[in-house]
């Protein structure tokens, strides 16, 4: 009766690995370059659900990494993200604080994209224009619109 239980559990554990998550996973580098200086740093939201964006509180992100400036571009990359739609959001938060600091209802700071060149009352973000397949390693490079 024991060498049928020790049989069965052994067969338990060798079963439960070839059910483990063997989904394919992908990285995504982003870059942004010509930013207007070197002063703060690049806030890279990546979004992953209809109605997400925009964002501007950036409560509804999927992940989200801010990296230092380098001669006005930076760069970052995720790693291990499953085949999705995704979109990108970056902010070239030059006072760090975190948040889109705005005059008369406009940015102050840089803001883009993926998939826009320009922003405006007619071509206003939305994740359906910013987003694309990740189904491969894939580099995307973002726009900043400064208004």
């Amino acid at each position: 009766m024991l060498k049928k239980i020790l049989i069965l559990l052994i067969g338990i554990v060798l079963m439960s690995f070839n059910f483990q998550n063997n989904e394919e996973t992908y990285s995504l580098t982003i870059i942004v370059k010509d930013l207007r200086n070197s002063t703060g740093v690049v806030q890279f939201a990546l979004y992953n659900k209809k109605g997400s964006v925009p964002d501007e509180k950036y409560q509804k992100y999927y992940k989200k990494s801010t990296v230092f400036i380098n001669d006005n571009s930076a760069t970052i990359t995720f790693n291990n993200l499953p085949k999705a739609k995704y979109a990108i959001n970056i902010l070239h938060d030059e006072n760090e604080n975190g948040k889109i600091d705005k005059r008369f209802f406009l940015p102050k700071e840089g803001i883009g994209f993926s998939n826009y060149k320009s922003i405006g009352l007619r071509n206003r973000p939305k994740f359906s224009k910013a987003s694309f397949n990740l189904d491969d390693n894939m580099t995307k490079i973002v726009t900043v619109i400064y208004m």
